[in-house]
Formats: structure tokens, sequence, C-alpha cells
């Protein structure tokens, strides 16, 4: 038994991202844990002001966890009030700085368990890229290691705004086998609590096998 996975492409808590509505549902209405780790270097406070104003405006609540570094994700309370939430949300940034701060700490295992536990987790851009492995390398577009709260599944975020050379690339460099889903900004991947997945909000998503367009019933469960 797991909580619903929110998997975003990109431009979080904007006009388009009326699915938020609903994950706050799912989430028993709780307060929004934010945690701007990947907007660690991109003036996080914002992120987390705009999360605060986003979710206010849906009848909601958000606050931010500043686990900025290392030291903020072993951080036993950052860690507890982790566990004791109902929903929390990975913002954009940088997939690779997120992965480095949270990969094998205290902090991550508590999402981990706070998942597990049945809580909304959500992932924009950066988030929904490293929630998964293997993780597509913004620097390339070949394949890294994620976090892997979801495993054997890859996310391109922004897809709307990727070039047709960089998407090839990146298809050509796919395991054999491995899902890849292209999600465009303001636009949401979600997996139910049942192991289903639907696409919502403003833009498309694709699903690619071995290079090649298929649909959500690719997606593992």
């Amino acid at each position: 038994m797991t909580g619903v996975l929110a998997l975003v492409g990109g431009s979080e808590w904007t006009e388009g991202c009326t699915f938020d509505r609903d994950l706050l549902a799912a989430s028993g209405n709780a307060e929004v844990l934010v945690l701007p780790t990947a907007a660690a270097y991109e003036h996080p406070e914002r992120a987390v002001a705009n999360a605060s104003a986003w979710f206010a405006s849906l009848g909601g609540s958000a606050r931010g966890l500043m686990v900025l570094a290392r030291p903020d994700a072993e951080n036993e309370a950052n860690a507890e009030q982790v566990r004791a939430a109902r929903f929390v949300y990975l913002c954009g940034g940088s997939p690779l700085h997120l992965r480095s701060v949270l990969k094998d700490s205290a902090v991550w295992d508590a999402i981990v368990g706070a998942f597990t536990a049945g809580a909304v987790v959500a992932g924009s851009s950066a988030g929904a890229m490293a929630l998964c492995d293997p993780m597509v390398d913004p620097r390339g577009g070949a394949f890294t290691l994620g976090l892997g709260l979801f495993e054997q599944l890859a996310i391109i975020p922004h897809h709307n705004t990727w070039s047709v050379d960089k998407e090839h690339r990146t298809l050509s460099l796919a395991p054999k086998g491995l899902p890849i889903v292209g999600i465009d900004e303001a636009t949401a991947l979600i997996r139910a609590v049942d192991g289903s997945w639907s696409a919502t909000g403003a833009g498309d998503v694709q699903v690619f096998v071995d290079g090649k367009d298929a649909g959500l019933t690719a997606l593992p469960r």
C-alpha cells in the first residue's frame, strides 16, 4: 500500500495545475510540506511563497521545510516533520543537487516512509526527475541514478519545450524496455493508490518505450 504519486512537468503552482485540488483532497486536505531542495541556489524562499499562495487559493495551506544542504537532510527534526506530513512536494530546480542532498539521508527515508504509509508525494521538474530511477541527466540527456521512490521509469519534464534533437538523443540512449515519459509544463502524471496511472492538467503526457509511442498501460504498476 502506498500513497498517491504525482509527477509534474514543471511550472508548478500555476493556473493550469488544477490537479493540485485533487491531490489536496487525497491527502485529507492536509497542509502541504514543501521541500525547496532543488531550488537551493535559486531563491528557495520564493518557491515556498509561491506554493503557499497557490494552495491557499485552493482552500489549503503550505509551508516550507528548508532542507537545502546535506546536514539539513540528516537532521532528525526535519525527518520527523516529513514523517508526520500527509502531502510532501519537491519543487523544481537542479535534480543533481536534489539527489546529492537527499540520497540515503534521514529525510529521504522519511519521504519513503510517509509515502508507504499513504501520504501524497509530488515532484515537479527536477523533483519529478529525481523521484524516479533511472533519472535523465540534464547535462546531456543520458541516464544516471535517481532517488528511486518509483523505479524503472524515467521522466522528461518541460516536454513541450524540448527540441526534436534533444528528445531523440535521450530516447536513443534509454535502456531497452524502459518507459520514458515526457510531461508538459503544468501537467501531471499521477499514480493512484491502486497502481493505476492517469494524465491531467494543461498539457499532454507521452510515454515512449524503445523509442516508440506507447500508452499509459506501458507504465509499471
